[in-house]
Formats: C-alpha cells, structure tokens, sequence
C-alpha cells in the first residue's frame, strides 16, 4: 500500500515524481505515459514511485492537485489589488495571471491541460472556483454600487466556470482562433457589458430618476 510521504527527503521524492509526471506528459502525452518514464526522468527506480503510488492514475490524480494547488497560489495574493480594480482591470489581472502560470517551467502545467482535453478527462477546478466567488463577494463588498444588480450571482457563476474552462481549453489549444489578448479583451466586455446594461436598467426603473452618467469603474 502506497505511504504517505512525511519526512523531507520523502516529500521532496515525491515532487520530483510529478515534476516527471508533467514532462513525461509533454514527451508522451497521456496514453503513451508509463511509470518507468515517469521513474526515469525523477531519477528513482519504479519502485520508489510505487512506494508513494499505487499506479499511473493515481500520479495523474496528485498532478491536477497540485496544478490547482499552485493556480490558487497564483489568484489569491492577487485578491486585495483586483477588489479595488475596475472591472474592466480586475478581469484581465485575473486572466493574465492564470496564463503567466500555464506558461511557467517550459509550459509544463498547459502541455498538462492539452493532454487533459484532448483525452476528454475531467479536470476538477472546484477549489479555484471556490476560490474566485470568494474575489467576487470580496469585490461586491468594495464595490457597493453592483451589490444589486439583477441575476448577478448567475452572472458570476458563468464567468468563474465557463470562463476559467475557456481560458485553459484556449491556452491548450495549439492553433486557437484567436488570440489570448482577444480572449481577455472579450471576456472583460462581455462581463463590463452585462453590468452596464442592468446599472442602465436599474436607473431607469428608479422612480424620478434621471439618466445619469455611466461610471468609468463599470
């Protein structure tokens, strides 16, 4: 039975396995993958891999953990400064943030992603979903004047979800439609839009109230 790594020198075993485990992906991809690549490219015997797990799946399985490990790492220092950004800031902070980590370490984390999709597995991002309705009520709470806009929750729920699958599956797209800065750039108007009309709409609506200018934080 698979033992769970305490000791340093353990630990660090293990993260050597699944440093391999993300290279092996980009040379092999995720069929052509074995445990002796994996145990080769660490530089420990097939057996010290099985020592910490109980076969490929379950590698797989502590890779995505820690690409969400680390994709939170990236996003939640990021929260202060983006609750007091426009959104037409915030967004592209958050987006920009998520590709420089995809790219990171000879784009070890994307050639992951790409061989995820491509194989039509789950890729579990509920932490970092978590993670970024967290950043939307932190945002509502600096930023009063959207705290009523109609269907927003849903609104929010299809940005964090939708969005943060479209970013990735793009980034693993090896010849996307369009570029990275027009995914952004789209995403961003596309939530900008959505909050001006209903602001628009609230303010007709508002008895006696006169059509006031949009604000440039919108």
């Amino acid at each position: 039975m698979p033992r769970t790594p305490r000791q340093q020198r353990a630990k660090t075993t293990v993260e050597a396995i699944l440093d391999a485990g993300y290279i092996s992906l980009g040379r092999h991809g995720l069929a052509g993958t074995t445990t002796t690549h994996i145990a080769d490219i660490a530089g420990v015997s097939v057996g010290s891999v099985y020592e910490y797990f109980k076969n490929k799946e379950a590698i797989y399985e502590a890779m995505l953990a820690r690409f969400v490990r680390d994709l939170v790492g990236v996003l939640e220092p990021l929260t202060p400064r983006v609750v007091r950004m426009p959104l037409t800031e915030a967004i592209p902070t958050i987006l920009y943030g998520v590709q420089a980590l995809l790219l990171r370490d000879e784009q070890r984390y994307l050639k992951y992603a790409r061989e995820v999709f491509n194989a039509d597995l789950r890729l579990d991002l509920a932490e970092v979903s978590r993670l970024l309705g967290n950043i939307i009520v932190q945002y509502l709470l600096q930023n009063p004047q959207y705290a009523n806009l109609r269907r927003f929750a849903a609104m929010s729920y299809i940005f964090v979800n939708a969005g943060m699958f479209t970013v990735i599956r793009h980034m693993s797209d090896p010849n996307p439609p369009i570029t990275y800065d027009e995914l952004v750039d789209g995403l961003a108007h596309m939530v900008s839009h959505y909050v001006r009309m209903e602001r628009h709409l609230m303010r007709r609506a508002a008895p006696g109230a006169g059509a006031a200018p949009e604000s440039a934080a919108d």
